[in-house]
């Protein structure tokens, strides 16, 4: 059965269609939704099952994927990360949210089928009300990744809905169709010290907020 197309409006997203993607998520379901940066594809972060879906969607060992946690604020954050100093708090504060992807030291509340020995974690607060809101129903973060294959040597980030739901229909259960998305992923900072080390260079510029 085809994925269902969702349109949700980006700014004021209606409860009822969030609460619809939510009961999806707790259900097992895998979703592509919109961020600040490149539409995402993700799931509930506490369900096994789906996470192997999403690897398995990105021809990846969940144990070896750099998948990213979104949560709704700084506060989610701390239960997912541990031990990050008073600098790295103040630029999250400042950055966040943001087009950012902050890696962190973890706590033991990273899933089991992604802890291999994995000591980090990936997070986003994204400037985006459509996922934050699926965050704040669902009570708990979305485990995200980009659309494409990591394989891939040349990526382009499709950022029209209507072309992603066209590829991905068969492979997920909701595409939201927040309009034409970004190409530009997020900018992804090492946090586990304070040299704040940019490993990849995305939408965020990070000398704004140092």
């Amino acid at each position: 059965m085809p994925a269902l197309f969702l349109p949700i409006h980006p700014q004021n997203p209606e409860p009822r269609k969030i609460r619809q993607v939510v009961e999806c998520l707790r259900e097992g379901g895998v979703v592509i939704y919109p961020t600040d940066t490149i539409y995402g594809l993700g799931c509930d972060l506490h369900n096994s099952r789906a996470i192997e879906r999403v690897a398995q969607i990105k021809q990846v060992n969940p144990k070896k994927a750099n998948f990213a946690f979104i949560c709704y604020d700084l506060s989610h954050i701390s239960e997912y990360a541990r031990n990050f100093s008073n600098a790295t708090f103040r630029l999250m504060k400042k950055a966040l949210p943001g087009a950012f992807t902050f890696i962190l030291p973890a706590t033991n509340k990273v899933p089991k089928i992604l802890d291999n020995n994995r000591k980090t974690v990936g997070i986003r607060v994204p400037n985006h009300s459509i996922p934050r809101q699926i965050v704040l129903e669902l009570g708990n973060p979305i485990l995200t990744t980009s659309l494409h294959n990591d394989a891939e040597e040349s990526i382009n980030y499709i950022n029209d809905p209507e072309l992603i739901y066209e590829k991905f229909k068969n492979q997920v259960d909701i595409v939201i169709d927040g309009g034409i998305g970004g190409i530009q992923p997020s900018t992804i900072v090492d946090c586990t010290n304070d040299d704040f080390e940019i490993i990849r260079q995305g939408a965020g510029i990070l000398e704004d907020y140092l």
